[in-house]
């Protein structure tokens, strides 16, 4: 693919849009999860003398050798965390989901009739949905290693980053550096759509101002044509940023090469991601990318987890098995507390939050998440970070 995009200009006629990278698209395929609503537990309640009976659920079983390996991954990275945890002792139980929804709920029932004091997993969002509707009257929280928001809530949460939570800190960054008119350009698929409401929550919350916003679809032509609209909505609204939903393989390239071509210059009209811009890493060497502004986990965090992981198992984790060290980080941290009570929905939502292997993050009463992240650009196609992902967060803690 990057053969074509670092010369987009050359090769349009060449161009195709891949499909979404699975840990996005796993966020995008929920149940309608109102079984839910309205449900919070106080927990069981939990003896710290004892080994916290936790229940893994991963996709293994489905028949596809890239579960596998997330499953692989996502349980390595659960039992390094455990390390971590001094007198904290975890009865650690894995459960293979197949990656189906079904399966799920049936495991997750079956995880809580082992004695499961709280869930980890699934991965997918309908499994994860399906497992918590399973388990919703038994006072057993779930982390999900999802990051759709459409099913947090009730007694499940979510681990994965989320575009609002992106979306919010790409926004505020953007307003304390003067960017405060901000065009929208995004994608009309599911992804693009949820990550368009994303930034317009964040723009609402944060007092700036919605510049306009332009979609088109995920085609070639499609792309080529939305270039003349996204350069009139900022001259005509006097816009200095453009948030682009796409991500590094989508139509990202295009736009970011197009639109300085069209006579929206970077220098006067800040050009902002939703999604990483270093990933994969040839995409640094694309000329239209160059200033942009994107959101990232703690690079310090994260290089140090990947390295203790390679030290631990000889290689490194899958993009999303660090959701698993952060469940199980939070775990452990919950029942050092103390309190007879550490797996309810008050305690997991304390404000303090936790820290793992991305930084720092909190569960929020609405079942989604806030991540610390930093703030990084590309400068002579090197990654640079130019605002550090905060260290805690204010609020109540144990």
């Amino acid at each position: 693919m990057f053969a074509l995009f670092q010369s987009a200009r050359k090769s349009l006629r060449q161009f195709r849009l891949p499909i979404l990278a699975p840990f996005i698209a796993m966020g995008l395929a929920a149940c309608d999860p109102t079984a839910l609503s309205g449900i919070g537990n106080s927990g069981p309640s939990v003896d710290t003398s004892k080994p916290i009976a936790v229940a893994l659920l991963v996709p293994r079983g489905s028949g596809s050798g890239s579960d596998d390996l997330l499953a692989q991954s996502l349980e390595n990275a659960a039992r390094l965390a455990m390390r971590d945890l001094g007198d904290v002792k975890i009865d650690l139980r894995v459960y293979g989901t197949a990656g189906n929804a079904q399966t799920a709920a049936t495991q997750a029932s079956l995880a809580v009739s082992d004695g499961a004091q709280i869930i980890l997993g699934p991965v997918y969002a309908e499994a994860a949905n399906a497992a918590a509707v399973a388990v919703a009257d038994q006072n057993v929280n779930i982390l999900s290693f999802s990051n759709s928001t459409t099913i947090a809530g009730g007694n499940v949460f979510v681990l994965g980053q989320t575009f609002q939570n992106t979306a919010n800190r790409m926004i505020s960054f953007a307003k304390s550096q003067g960017k405060d008119r901000i065009v929208i350009a995004h994608a009309n698929d599911v992804a693009g759509q949820l990550g368009r409401n994303a930034i317009q929550s964040a723009i609402a919350s944060n007092g700036v101002t919605l510049a306009g916003a332009v979609d088109y679809p995920l085609s070639q032509d499609g792309v080529v044509a939305a270039i003349p609209r996204i350069k009139a909505a900022v001259d005509n609204s006097g816009a200095n940023a453009v948030f682009m939903t796409s991500p590094s393989a989508s139509a990202l390239p295009l736009l970011t090469q197009l639109l300085p071509e069209a006579g929206v210059s970077p220098a006067t009209t800040q050009f902002i991601g939703l999604t990483r811009w270093d990933i994969p890493a040839p995409t640094l060497d694309l000329p239209g990318v160059q200033g942009g502004w994107f959101a990232m986990p703690d690079p310090a965090s994260n290089g140090a987890f990947r390295s203790q992981y390679d030290a631990a198992y000889g290689g490194q984790p899958h993009p999303i098995g660090s959701l698993a060290f952060d469940g199980m980080a939070a775990i452990g941290a919950l029942v050092k507390s103390g309190k007879s009570n550490p797996l309810s929905t008050a305690a997991i939502t304390q404000g303090a939050g936790f820290k793992g292997a991305n930084g720092v993050f909190r569960l929020l009463a609405d079942g989604t998440n806030e991540r610390g992240l930093a703030i990084a650009t590309i400068r002579d196609k090197k990654l640079v970070i130019i605002n550090n992902a905060p260290t805690g967060f204010s609020g109540a803690g144990f």
